[in-house]
């Protein structure tokens, strides 16, 4: 007899296929490809990369073919075909693409959003008001890729070959996407920060704050008191929601800043130290190196010759 679980299988090996079809059709060569839909990009890689360091911004990423590696403080996180991963929060993230080939490249698709569009769905979808959970959850998280999420992002890809269509049809798909991403067990990773007054939604000002201010001096005393809560509390909150402590993500930020400066150009590595708030070149080239793995010369010249892929 067969088990319920195979025809399930079936399916969604189908929808994958598929899926993959329409990425490499629209993408014909490596790189991130920005859509007709503008919360939509398409990603694809011949080969395996580098790590990429990037603030992942809150989105939605399916992989239809290859696999990637994601590090988020000390936690790693490997997804494929069979997989998605949301990013519910700004969060400074390693990828890496581990699987790729000519042949068979690493094919992706992300959908940006916003906890606007959660809030509005909460709101508008009495079946997503479960009971409340005060708990603060990670993140960034991986889940099973389930048939009706596959269908209706299969659905909004193939939008793009009827760009007429898009303005009135695209926002309708995706929210329905959105809905099946609430309604998944680990929904309430992304419906934390919609609700008001939440722990998460605290901690979301604050990371809006350390990312618009990361030049300068963290006083957590203060961060602390604009969000109502005793430092202990939002250290608590911030590490169970980002994996890292504010000074580290912190940190993290401004590496990422002055990486990007330096490759740019416009910069010596003192200038850039100063610009992102070291005030110790020698301090932020060693910290630049832990996290790099190279000095900030060497680690440019290397940088700029790899590719980068954003999902």
């Amino acid at each position: 007899m067969l088990s319920k679980m195979e025809p399930d299988t079936a399916i969604i090996q189908q929808q994958q296929q598929e899926l993959a079809r329409l990425i490499e059709r629209f993408t014909h060569e490596d790189g991130v490809h920005l859509t007709a839909i503008p919360s939509l990009a398409l990603i694809r890689a011949s080969q395996v990369s580098e790590p990429i360091h990037a603030v992942h911004e809150p989105a939605l990423c399916i992989v239809a073919q290859g696999s990637k590696l994601v590090i988020l403080g000390q936690e790693s996180y490997t997804y494929d075909s069979s997989q998605y991963l949301v990013a519910s929060i700004n969060l400074p993230i390693s990828g890496q693409v581990v699987q790729a080939t000519t042949e068979h490249p690493y094919l992706c698709l992300r959908l940006d959003f916003d906890s606007g569009q959660i809030f509005d769905l909460i709101q508008d979808s009495p079946t997503v008001q479960t009971k409340p959970d005060k708990s603060t959850r990670r993140g960034l998280f991986v889940s099973s890729t389930k048939p009706p999420l596959l269908e209706a992002v299969i659905r909004l890809v193939r939008l793009l070959d009827t760009p007429e269509d898009i303005p009135v049809l695209a926002p309708l798909m995706t929210r329905e996407i959105l809905y099946r991403l609430i309604q998944d067990e680990h929904g309430h990773s992304i419906r934390q920060f919609a609700v008001q007054n939440s722990h998460a939604q605290h901690i979301a000002q604050v990371i809006e704050v350390i990312q618009s201010e990361f030049a300068h001096p963290l006083r957590i005393e203060q961060l602390a008191s604009m969000i109502n809560m005793s430092t202990s509390s939002l250290h608590y909150h911030f590490k169970a929601i980002t994996a890292m402590s504010p000074l580290q993500y912190q940190k993290q930020i401004r590496l990422q800043e002055a990486r990007r400066m330096l490759l740019a150009g416009s910069n010596d590595a003192a200038d850039a130290a100063f610009q992102v708030g070291y005030e110790s070149p020698s301090q932020f080239s060693r910290e630049y190196a832990r996290m790099y793995g190279l000095p900030p010369k060497s680690d440019i010249n290397r940088l700029r010759h790899t590719l980068h892929i954003d999902c």
